[in-house]
């Protein structure tokens, strides 16, 4: 069942992964978790594959948990409820720790999970008809893996008034708050999209990746260590062939 969740097309270096549940506003239940958590893994191990871009089917980006299989879970163990949330956990950590960059390409909604889902990308461009939003308070239900992402993306007075209100935001509104990385008008959302992604599959993948590693490992040490950390990300970009070659064209220019 899983197989069909999420979509797979690849685009030169770029692979395009779509959320596949357009009947259900792509809500996220169990086999949608594993068919990204086989992908993600697929993607990180292929050669070929420098980013990697999340979509939705249909009309919206992704509406959230299924509620169905939430409903379903309330008279499960904690063991197996507490297995089931740690598997999502993993789509989070694997987007957050493998080198390639991932964007999400962003229209319709985005809201609670699928929020969060775009929250863990590296990049978030979003049509500027888009919506954004944290509503779980309204269900009795808390943002909880989520919020760690959150709470880096907007600080914690920002993240709070988000997850305690479920209030909505627009493209723009999630922009100036620093949820998202740009917004699109709808007219040209494709071509603009198919353009950066196109610009960060021509980056140095080294460059990249170690760039990614370092803004994130930033996070879990204090200011010495980072700029120690960063000392030596320098010294091991200087030996990259990337760099070698960059900088000689640049000198020849």
């Amino acid at each position: 069942m899983s197989a069909d969740r999420v979509l797979a097309r690849a685009d030169g270096a770029v692979l395009h992964l779509t959320l596949n549940r357009p009947d259900k506003r792509n809500a996220i239940d169990a086999p949608m978790v594993d068919a990204l958590l086989e992908q993600l893994t697929a993607a990180d191990l292929g050669a070929q594959v420098r980013v990697i871009a999340l979509r939705g089917a249909g009309t919206d980006f992704c509406s959230g948990a299924d509620l169905t299989e939430l409903l379903a879970s309330v008279d499960q163990s904690a063991e197996i409820n507490a297995a089931n949330a740690e598997r999502l956990g993993r789509v989070f950590t694997t987007l957050r720790e493998m080198p390639k960059p991932v964007v999400a390409v962003v229209h319709g909604r985005a809201l609670a999970g699928g929020c969060g889902l775009a929250t863990a990308c590296d990049m978030v461009l979003a049509r500027d008809d888009a919506t954004f939003g944290y509503p779980e308070v309204h269900r009795g239900f808390v943002p909880a893996m989520v919020m760690a992402m959150l709470r880096r993306a907007v600080g914690e007075k920002v993240a709070f008034d988000l997850v305690a209100t479920g209030r909505s935001l627009t493209a723009q509104e999630a922009l100036g708050l620093g949820l998202i990385t740009r917004v699109v008008p709808a007219h040209r959302f494709d071509t603009d999209v198919a353009h950066l992604l196109a610009d960060l599959a021509a980056l140095s993948p080294s460059a990249v990746a170690l760039t990614k590693r370092l803004l994130y490992a930033a996070d879990t040490v204090g200011f010495d260590a980072a700029i120690a950390l960063g000392a030596r990300v320098n010294a091991v970009v200087r030996g990259t062939p990337d760099f070698k070659d960059a900088v000689e064209k640049f000198l020849k220019r």
